[in-house]
C-alpha cells in the first residue's frame, strides 16, 4: 500500500465518522424538543433525558472534530495566514500539524487514558439520582476524540508532505 492511499484510508474514516456524527442530531433535536416540551408544557422533567442530550452533544463534537478539521471548517486567527502565499500556508500547516497538533494529541491520549480506565474499572454511572448509568462511556470520548485527531493530522501531514514534494 502507498503512503498516498494510506492518507487516503486514513481521509475516509475521518468522513465516515463525521458523516455519522452529523446523523446524530437527529435525535438530538428531537430528544432536546421532546424535553423542552415535557418540560414547559407539562412541567415533567427526565435526568436521563437531559443527560442523553449532553452525550448526544458529546458523541457529534469528539466523532466529527477529525472531519471538521479535514474540511478545515475549524477556527483559525487569520491575522497572518491568509495573506500566505500557497507555499507558505502549506508549511504553516505541515509544521502546525507537526509540532503542535500531533504532540497535544499524544499528551491527550496519554493523560486521558488511565482518566478514562478509571471510569471503565468501577463502571462509573451518574451521580444524579435517575440518570444515565453510562458516565464511562463519556470519558472515553476524550480518548477517542484525540485519536480520531491524531488519525486525521496524519492523513494532513502525508498530504501536505505529497503537496510539497510536487510543488
Amino acid at each position: 500500500m502507498s503512503v498516498k492511499r494510506f492518507g487516503e484510508m486514513l481521509e475516509g474514516f475521518s468522513c465516515c465518522t463525521g458523516r455519522f456524527a452529523a446523523w446524530l442530531f437527529i435525535p438530538l433535536v428531537l430528544l432536546t424538543t421532546g424535553v423542552s416540551l415535557l418540560r414547559y408544557g407539562f412541567s415533567f422533567g427526565n435526568v436521563a433525558a437531559q443527560e442523553a442530550i449532553t452525550y448526544l452533544h458529546a458523541f457529534i463534537i469528539t466523532l466529527g472534530v477529525g472531519y471538521t478539521w479535514k474540511k478545515d471548517a475549524h477556527v483559525r486567527v487569520d491575522i497572518f495566514y491568509k495573506d500566505f502565499s500557497f507555499k507558505k500556508k502549506l508549511l504553516s500547516n505541515l509544521m502546525g500539524d507537526l509540532f503542535l497538533l500531533i504532540p497535544v494529541c499524544i499528551g491527550i491520549l496519554v493523560i486521558s487514558w488511565g482518566y478514562a480506565g478509571s471510569a471503565w474499572a468501577s463502571w462509573e454511572g451518574s451521580r444524579e439520582a435517575g440518570g444515565l448509568p453510562l458516565v464511562f462511556i463519556l470519558k472515553s470520548l476524550i480518548p477517542v476524540m484525540a485519536g480520531l485527531l491524531l488519525l486525521q493530522a496524519a492523513a494532513n501531514v502525508i498530504r501536505q508532505i505529497m503537496q510539497w514534494r510536487s510543488w
